[in-house]
């Protein structure tokens, strides 16, 4: 009896643990949770927002933690370096692939991107520069999160104004509209740049802190016909140094007489990006990325949201090409919960919450919503972003970026803003730093 009566307990305990752990209609069990580290941006609240569905549908919280983007790049290499493990996953800039990989900070997904389809249903740009490290290895370590890229947003209202236009044919000859090449930039930036009237003709990038000035000044020198060196070889010399590099460079800092000065650190700044002047009505056309761009057509952060409209960087006498903004997520390697980051990634990579990424303004790289009608007709964005992103460029991806990165923006700096230094001078200083530094990397085979 005593045995029977034991099992009978037995059966009724379990039955009623089970009840107690099930979930009723309308509720998820809760099954853990994740950390995500990304720059504090607008795109990072529209995951925030995305995230919830996630942890609806499968019980798996996810804290998304913004850092300022002074501070981003710095907060996670420390948090690198000693192995840790606040952080499960990480939404990284494109040129810390390198570092991240051969520092065995990400956990390699070639395989796990190969099984899902994923170099099929996502952008090629997008996997090449979000996730492929070395460059044509076909080595993979993240999957493209935010797709982006360098463009302008521009007041549509002085383009389309009948004496502005009129006045401006009559200076230069041609029609006052979206520009096609870099010298109609340049064009439109001086016949609007009205300081007296706090009018300025463009707000290109200068910022000196992070990448900014670099990231403009090289999508120059692309469109001049030149580079920033051979991604095969790493040789720079004469390559940065150029001819065709040098008179990007020049003419980089022709159009900066047409910035205001005082905005000198507007780029990716929550309260000073480079949107800032444009919501303000105080700039004719505005260097930006497609990714923040959202907030210039919010009525209620901008009386000029109906006036302004986007396009893609032009053409210069060496073709087409841009700066790739964007990242792709990582999961980091000394993180306990990868199977609830894969779990993530699953979930995010389908069709189904891609179209959600996009219609919360998200950038998708999903081929398929990227294409579609539905997307490219949602936003005035949508259609130059696509444009954009498919000529991107990016900056060197190797571990020794952040080195590469401070000598561009020192020495570009000093000729662009200051004007201590000839640009002949500061590409060959580059090109002398940056050989260096691939010399002692090991890059050089003898």
């Amino acid at each position: 009896m005593k045995k029977k009566t034991f099992y009978l307990v037995l059966v009724l305990m379990i039955f009623l643990l089970s009840l107690f752990n099930c979930s009723g209609p309308g509720t998820t069990e809760k099954k853990g949770s994740i950390r995500i580290l990304w720059a504090r941006w607008t795109p990072a609240d529209m995951l925030e927002t995305l995230c919830l569905d996630f942890t609806r549908e499968t019980g798996i919280s996810v804290e998304l933690v913004q850092e300022p983007w002074g501070s981003w790049q710095t907060l996670f290499f420390n948090e690198m370096s000693r192995k840790g493990r606040t952080f499960d996953m990480v939404v990284g800039d494109s040129q810390w692939l390198g570092r991240g990989a051969v520092q065995g900070h990400y956990t390699e997904l070639t395989k796990w991107v190969q099984s899902h389809g994923l170099d099929r249903s996502m952008t090629r740009s997008s996997i090449e520069g979000y996730a492929e490290f070395p460059k044509g290895s076909g080595h993979l370590w993240a999957v493209p999160l935010e797709g982006d890229a360098m463009g302008f947003s521009f007041r549509k209202d002085l383009f389309e104004d009948p004496e502005e236009k009129k006045a401006f044919h009559a200076k230069y000859g041609y029609e006052l509209r979206i520009p096609k090449t870099w010298q109609s930039v340049k064009d439109i930036a001086q016949f609007f740049y009205r300081p007296k009237k706090d009018l300025y003709g463009l707000l290109s990038w200068v910022e000196p802190h992070y990448d900014g000035l670099t990231m403009g000044v090289q999508t120059l020198i692309w469109a001049f016909g030149g580079d920033l060196g051979d991604r095969r070889t790493y040789r720079v010399r004469d390559i940065i140094n150029s001819r065709e590099a040098i008179e990007a460079l020049k003419f980089y800092k022709s159009l900066n007489r047409f910035n205001n000065p005082q905005w000198q650190d507007h780029y990716l700044d929550t309260h000073k990006n480079s949107n800032t002047p444009m919501m303000k009505g105080r700039v004719a056309m505005a260097m930006g990325y497609f990714s923040i761009n959202s907030e210039l057509l919010d009525p209620g952060k901008t009386p000029y949201a109906g006036k302004i409209g986007f396009f893609a960087a032009p053409s210069g006498p060496g073709g087409r090409a841009c700066t790739l903004g964007g990242q792709g997520v990582s999961i980091i390697s000394y993180s306990r919960k990868k199977d609830l980051s894969l779990r993530f990634l699953e979930w995010f990579i389908r069709e189904d919450v891609q179209k959600k990424w996009a219609s919360l303004g998200g950038l998708t790289c999903n081929k398929n919503v990227l294409n579609s009608d539905e997307f490219l007709n949602a936003s005035p964005i949508n259609k130059p972003f696509k444009e954009s992103i498919e000529m991107a460029k990016d900056f060197w991806a190797v571990p020794e970026y952040a080195d590469l990165l401070r000598v561009s923006q020192t020495h570009w700096f000093e000729y662009v803003v200051i004007g201590s230094r000839s640009p002949e001078s500061a590409m060959d200083r580059i090109a002398t730093e940056w050989e260096q530094i691939f010399e002692s990397g090991g890059y050089y085979k003898e």
